[in-house]
């Protein structure tokens, strides 16, 4: 049986939805903050920044590395290495304008938001993460279609992910990020 489009719009839309109310909570919470602060202070923001995008680039190769059935199979897994890349590299960058790694939640959330030129209040809200979650998964998906090519996949989806990475630093770069927020 064919998937209407109906069907596949719902079955995103509930997949978004989960990513931005209870995924992004998640990722955050499982990130090891002093594992991020040694590394920073061992390899230094750009190393670190190398680090995550190369992190980033290997699902890329994965998803792309065997046409569509590949691709299929490991998008939900390069989406959330993407995703959790994009947060190290946000608190790396964090800790190495601040000094501290602590940092709740509410106050990572905006910053990302900020980042991602999503309008953000200091409270965090169902339709902002639903936002973010959009933005991300429209980044990461423009380079799909590339990925169904063998090789050639591997090649767009390994340089689309590292470039995402990179690119994200550079914009929570931009913020400055060197106040603390009360």
């Amino acid at each position: 049986m064919k998937p209407s489009i109906k069907r596949t719009s719902d079955f995103v839309k509930h997949n978004l939805e989960n990513l931005s109310h209870e995924g992004f909570k998640k990722i955050f919470d499982n990130i090891n903050l002093y594992g991020i602060k040694k590394s920073v202070d061992r390899r230094g923001i750009d190393g670190f920044i190398n680090h995550c995008a190369r992190l980033a680039a290997g699902t890329g190769v994965l998803a792309g590395s065997g046409g569509a059935l590949t691709m299929i199979a490991s998008i939900p897994i390069d989406v959330v290495n993407n995703i959790t890349q994009q947060f190290r590299v946000t608190l790396a960058i964090i800790y190495h304008n601040r000094g501290t790694y602590q940092i709740t939640f509410e106050e990572f959330m905006a910053i990302v938001a900020t980042s991602m030129k999503v309008e953000a209040g200091m409270a965090i809200t169902k339709t902002m993460l639903e936002e973010i979650a959009e933005k991300l998964l429209l980044k990461m998906g423009s380079k799909t279609a590339g990925r169904l090519i063998p090789v050639f996949g591997a090649v767009i989806g390994g340089s689309a992910n590292y470039l995402f990475i990179k690119g994200v630093a550079e914009s929570v770069k931009r913020l400055g990020l060197g106040y603390q927020v009360e």
